[in-house]
């Protein structure tokens, strides 16, 4: 199942069928009987030859015919890279990022220029995503440079690792906007870039004059890209904002932590990075579109759209989620000699336990069932603690997986260094590493900006071309692209609908005996209630697409994947690396078939290296990336996401979807992209790698500190588990917390007193704040101009009309996640349901072969135009 979720035993389903008479998947342990399910829904699909959207009964069609329409002469890809394969031949590195530069990355397209204007993360990191690429970078920077230039951790030259980290292979210019030299100059600049990333909230840009519609006024072709705290229109955006902040209104940080102690941030500035991952998505959407756009992401709305399945939980069973940490639950971390490990194991991996750890306390016929084992874990868990500490974390994972457990060891940023399956790859090296999040596009790895090293006389850039739709501004942004999804869980799964949302046609590809695990995957918590349709997180990942089966393991399986192949753009899969070689759908083989393919790999390691094989979940790669190292309680063990999160698979889709929407944009054809999960969630912490392979430093869990923001943390409120997050960056933002708190003496002490002396400083706030209600704390801090956040549970977000608004999750038919962007100028329709289990076979199969359509329904509401009404300062409640 590739880095996917906990199974949960002990639940019946059944799995929809296309027809009468169908082959059943085989029982599995925990399975009951499985019935028949009613009818398949939305029988008739169209597939005609390029006709675009139709219009039935007043509503327009998706593009099924974009999988019949005729294909462009192939151009041949050659040989390169790694793994073995094919990838699109690119200019040199040093070439593509010179401004001015023509033929673009690849030969053929534009570079792109971009211009960056952002204080936060991830904005900066953004920017990073395309520099690493190859794109011309323009970073804008206060007189006198950024402030994260000098942010500790600094190097032996002064500069913030951070700042090295986000801002590589960039080119820097000083300039102000408020003032009239420093507008004209970043209107020189914007009348020749494509793109430009924004962080200023609506007040700071209406002062600057570059609110988007301004922008959009004067530059018609330019894609604006803001990322704020709340959306580009929210008068909240016009404070702070960063990861926590963001964590805690979007109740990600409700899930992460013990369930009796302060919920946690996740290590480093972890939304701050998705939502990069996501500005880089939109940013690929807009440049499909005629014109251009504005891409709206609210930090807030990514953390609240990675922790979807609490919304689902919630809604389904009346249920809060809580934080389950790392000691309790089925799955836990162990102590081994040397440090952590992942006890991470599936309920019918039972009798490989027993033989991985040897004690006759497993071997109890009472532990033969999961509910019994998790009843009983007190008398057997001593047992694996005692194994445990006998033995390293290295040795227990390789003789875990050796078994075909999916166990993962707490890597320290020291283990990341040494780590064979990383050098093998060169993700760290020697040298340094490239630190690349993906292997199959040419990626920069140089050094941040100098202030003012830009060329300012450069040429014009040749106007970039786009591999965009033919029509109109109501036609979506990836309408006419075919997608092959051979995903499944979440990894795979996710990324598909992520597509299918926007305009592609997506196609999920399943076999009869062993459909998608999710089609009966209980909700947690929904008890043992027999459920006689897909599960509510299926539909979730699935809406939207077309859904057929195919027995790959059999020539006629093949031959039709491969027509199939033939007819579409891009394909993804998430399967244990060789399953593909062995069904012969591997990418050396289908690019002979189509070589424009875009095919996208997202294992678990990546598809080379001695450890490409291994087994994980989400859990096992937050412990193997490192993450889980930096995310815990100051000095203690290290803490994961948790399996009712599992966030390396939520950032793999974002990720993953973005450089799908990119190949297809710049139209890099034939390209092969291997994503390994765990070096994308290390890639998050590329700060700290550099600071580790520069100082040898190798930090712990900090809780919810972090350098440059002192106080930075959560504080308990009055009631059960409230709690609210502070964040100051300033003198100003400090004094204003004492007065309102009243430790007015704290008020002119420096940052560095608040910072080492942080224990009174909590103390203090933790006074104030426990006497009061959160939403009392959250109107007076605002009012004071403290940046703050309430910790937001399921329950709260639902009820919360932002959410709501901005369409994170949807309600029709049932709840289901939504999107995690805006686009100004289209507005995404309520997606299609998930596909029964072969419930196109027919249409699909029937064209493939023979070129015909299909007329029918499938109808979804016509795409609209984005509404952004004005929420109240202070809140949306």
């Amino acid at each position: 199942m590739g880095a996917g979720e906990r199974r949960r035993p002990g639940r019946r389903a059944a799995v929809r069928r296309a027809r009468p008479g169908a082959a059943r998947r085989p029982a599995q342990r925990g399975d009951a009987d499985v019935g028949e399910a009613r009818p398949a829904r939305d029988p008739h699909v169209h597939l005609g030859l390029d006709e675009g959207p139709r219009i039935r009964r007043g509503r327009a069609e998706p593009d099924h015919g974009a999988l019949e329409r005729a294909r462009r002469p192939a151009r041949d890809a050659p040989d390169g890279g790694r793994p073995d394969g094919r990838r699109r031949a690119m200019n040199r590195p040093d070439a593509a990022n010179r401004p001015g530069a023509a033929g673009g990355v690849d030969g053929r397209g534009s570079v792109l220029r971009v211009v960056e204007l952002a204080e936060g993360v991830a904005g900066q990191v953004c920017g990073r995503l395309f520099a690493g690429l190859g794109h011309a970078v323009t970073k804008c920077e206060p007189p006198g440079g950024d402030p994260l230039r000098t942010r500790e951790p600094v190097g032996a030259d002064g500069l913030s690792y951070t700042f090295a980290a986000l801002n590589a292979d960039k080119r820097s210019v000083q300039l102000d906007p408020s003032t009239p030299d420093g507008r004209d100059r970043l209107a020189e600049l914007l009348a020749a870039a494509d793109i430009l990333i924004t962080d200023a909230g609506p007040r700071g840009s209406a002062e600057a004059d570059l609110s988007p519609a301004r922008l959009r006024a004067a530059h018609p072709r330019l894609v604006v890209v803001t990322i704020t705290p709340y959306g580009a229109t929210d008068p909240r955006s016009d404070m702070y904002g960063d990861s926590l902040l963001a964590e805690c209104y979007g109740g990600l940080a409700a899930m992460v932590g013990e369930p009796d102690r302060r919920p946690l941030s996740l290590g480093g500035e972890q939304v701050a990075h998705a939502a990069a991952f996501v500005a880089f998505y939109g940013a690929m959407l807009a440049l499909r579109r005629p014109g251009g756009d504005v891409v709206d992401v609210a930090l807030c709305d990514v953390a609240a759209y990675i922790d979807w399945k609490s919304d689902i939980v919630y809604t389904e069973t009346g249920q809060i989620p809580v934080r389950t940490g790392t000691s309790i639950g089925r799955w836990r971390t162990v102590e081994a000699a040397d440090g952590w490990v992942g006890f991470i194991f599936q309920p019918e991996q039972w009798d490989s336990v027993i033989t991985l750890v040897g004690d006759p306390a497993l071997e109890d016929p009472r532990l033969r069932g999961d509910k019994e084992r998790f009843e009983l874990v007190d008398s057997w868990w001593p047992a694996v603690e005692r194994w445990a500490a006998q033995r390293t974390k290295r040795e227990i994972y390789h003789a875990a997986q050796r078994l075909g457990l999916p166990f993962g060891y707490g890597a320290d940023l020291a283990d990341l260094a040494a780590d064979p399956q990383y050098r093998a790859r060169s993700f760290i090296s020697d040298g340094g590493g490239t630190l690349a999040p993906v292997v199959g596009l040419p990626w920069r790895f140089g050094e941040p900006p100098s202030l003012d090293d830009a060329e300012p006389d450069a040429p014009r850039p040749a106007p970039r071309t786009v591999d965009g739709p033919a029509g109109g501004r109501d036609r979506a942004p990836l309408a006419g692209l075919v997608v092959l999804d051979l995903g499944t869980i979440t990894a795979g799964a996710a990324t598909g609908r992520l597509l299918a949302d926007y305009g592609a046609t997506v196609i999920k590809i399943e076999t009869m005996e062993r459909p998608d695990a999710f089609r009966v995957w209980p909700v947690p918590g929904a008890g043992d209630a027999e459920v006689m349709e897909e599960s509510p997180l299926f539909e979730s990942n699935n809406a939207g697409k077309l859904g057929i089966t195919l027995d790959l393991k059999t020539e006629a399986g093949r031959a039709e994947i491969r027509r199939l192949v033939a007819r579409s753009d891009a394909l993804i899969e998430n399967f244990t690396v060789g399953v593909t070689r062995r069904l012969g759908i591997d990418f050396p083989t289908l690019i002979e078939v189509n070589p424009r393919l875009i095919y996208l790999s997202l294992s678990s390691q990546g598809q080379s290296g001695p450890e490409s094989g291994t087994r994980s979940y989400g859990s096992s790669l937050d412990l193997l990336s490192g993450l889980a190292s930096v995310t815990g309680y100051a000095g203690e063990r290290p803490m994961w996401s948790s399996a009712d999160i599992n966030y390396p698979d939520q950032i793999v889709s974002l990720f993953g979807a973005g450089l799908i929407a990119y190949c297809a944009a710049l139209d890099l054809r034939g390209t092969y992209l291997d994503v390994s999960q765990r070096e994308l969630v290390s890639w998050t912490l590329a700060d700290r790698i550099i600071e580790h392979l520069a100082a040898g430093t190798v930090p712990g869990p900090s809780g919810n500190r972090r350098p440059g923001s002192t106080p930075h943390d959560v504080y308990r409120c009055d009631g059960d588990d409230q709690w609210i997050a502070v964040a100051c960056r300033t003198d100003a933002e400090r004094a204003a917390l004492a007065a309102l708190i009243g430790a007015g003496r704290m008020a002119g002490e420096p940052a560095r007193w608040w910072e080492e002396n942080h224990r009174e400083v909590d103390a203090a706030i933790s006074a104030w704040t426990r006497r009061r209600p959160k939403d009392e704390c959250v109107r007076e801090l605002t009012r004071a101009g403290v940046p703050s956040a309430p910790v937001q549970s399921a329950r709260e977000r639902a009820e919360d009309p932002h959410f709501r608004r901005r369409r994170v999750f949807l309600d029709e038919p049932r709840r289901q996640k939504g999107f995690p962007l805006r686009l100004f100028g289209y507005e995404p329709p309520q997606p299609r349901p998930a596909p029964g289990l072969g419930q196109h076979d027919a249409e699909i199969r029937g064209a493939a072969l023979s070129g015909g359509h299909v007329p029918g329904a499938g109808d979804v509401p016509a795409p609209r135009p984005a509404e952004f009404p004005s929420p109240r300062p202070g809140g949306s409640k």
